[in-house]
């Protein structure tokens, strides 16, 4: 496997960059038909932490065989429900390969970038939620700057940044579905969801 993956939102083609490393660094996963899915997490009350419910949102109608989404605007998976859900995902598929979404807060130069690990999450942190870890790898969108208040800082984010994060995100594992099962590329799904 690579090292992990750090890309502008806003960069040129950036959801191209997110489709091929996803797609090279699961190669093994999608040959050994292991489930994928996508664990989008956050809320929908909170500017700065509905990220994953957008991305969610954005994908909730891309159906493939092995792949799944959970999480979005209207079903979002959040602290008080995560372990739930979790339990829920071991109970249904067999060795799922799970890829935690979620907002983070980070350095102001390094705010609306992308980051895909290779290591679970801890979400909630930001808010010192002591939650379990989750997930094989995870993808994070810088919303703001961290340092004191994160609850406030969360509810005073632009949601300009939260949504051109989202955009390339969901756009970067939208293509990467495709590419990994093919498919006709759907662009009225890309028009109402994705913005190119």
């Amino acid at each position: 496997m690579n090292t992990d993956f750090y890309i502008d939102s806003l960069s040129p083609n950036s959801y191209e960059n997110i489709r091929d490393y996803l797609y090279n660094e699961l190669k093994p996963i999608i040959k050994d038909k292991r489930p994928i899915i996508f664990l989008c997490i956050g809320t929908d009350r909170s500017t700065g932490d509905s990220l994953g419910p957008l991305i969610g949102y954005k994908l909730q109608f891309l159906k493939r065989k092995n792949f799944y989404i959970y999480g979005s605007l209207e079903n979002p998976v959040h602290s008080k429900n995560i372990e739930t859900i979790l339990q829920r995902i071991q109970e249904n598929f067999e060795d799922p390969f799970i890829i935690a979404v979620d907002a983070c807060l980070g350095s102001f130069q390094n705010v609306g970038k992308i980051a895909i690990k290779k290591e679970p999450l801890l979400p909630g942190s930001a808010l010192n939620k002591n939650l379990p870890s989750v997930g094989n790898m995870s993808i994070t969108g810088i919303v703001n700057i961290s340092g004191s208040f994160e609850f406030m800082v969360l509810q005073n984010t632009r949601l300009y940044t939260v949504m051109a994060l989202a955009d390339s995100i969901a756009n970067g594992i939208y293509h990467f579905i495709l590419k990994s099962v093919g498919g006709k590329k759907s662009n009225d799904f890309l028009s109402k969801n994705v913005s190119k």
